[in-house]
């Protein structure tokens, strides 16, 4: 009995383990895309362009790409002209597409997990574009509002499809989900 229960607990710690190391790999991959975004000066304003993003279609794959994109946004938003505001509203952004992305993962049209790629699209074009918005001069206005919304829409969304779809079925092609997101 005593044996089962020890076997039982390193399978336990060896999926925490390997969770935690997941995550870490997502948060720092996150991280140095955004930062080569920021080089290119493409990763703020109200219209973004962070080859990070692609990698909101990791939660399709893994839990542990939730608390790895967050991270990685937190990490990323430090470099942010918007400071604090842009740490927590960004990332809740990123936390929330991430959340969704996971939940709704089986939902999927001709094997693409549409939920999972627009969720961030939605999320950030709200959050961040209400953020943008209302640290602006003039104050929040609606029409500014929906110009900066559809803009970092735009964007988002550009990234997502265009190269966050081209990343699942490569990780699906290349059986990556199978060997290397299995907890």
């Amino acid at each position: 009995m005593r044996i089962n229960q020890n076997a039982a607990g390193a399978r336990r710690q060896g999926s925490s383990v390997l969770f935690m190391a997941q995550a870490a790999v997502i948060a720092a991959l996150y991280t140095v895309l955004t930062l080569v975004a920021i080089a290119m000066n493409l990763a703020f304003g109200a219209v973004q362009f962070r080859f990070s993003e692609a990698l909101t279609i990791l939660p399709v794959f893994t839990p542990a790409a939730i608390p790895g994109l967050t991270l990685g946004c937190v990490l990323s938003n430090l470099w942010s002209s918007f400071g604090v505001a842009d740490i927590v509203f960004g990332s809740l952004a990123t936390l929330l597409a991430a959340l969704c992305g996971y939940w709704f993962r089986r939902v999927q049209i001709k094997g693409i997990p549409w939920v999972s790629v627009l969720a961030p699209v939605i999320f950030n074009a709200l959050i961040v574009g209400a953020e943008i918005t209302f640290l602006a001069p003039e104050g929040f206005l609606w029409p500014v509002f929906g110009s900066t919304a559809l803009s970092v829409g735009a964007g988002e969304l550009l990234v997502c499809v265009v190269l966050g779809i081209p990343l699942l079925l490569l990780i699906r092609r290349m059986k990556l989900d199978e060997r290397f997101f299995a907890l």
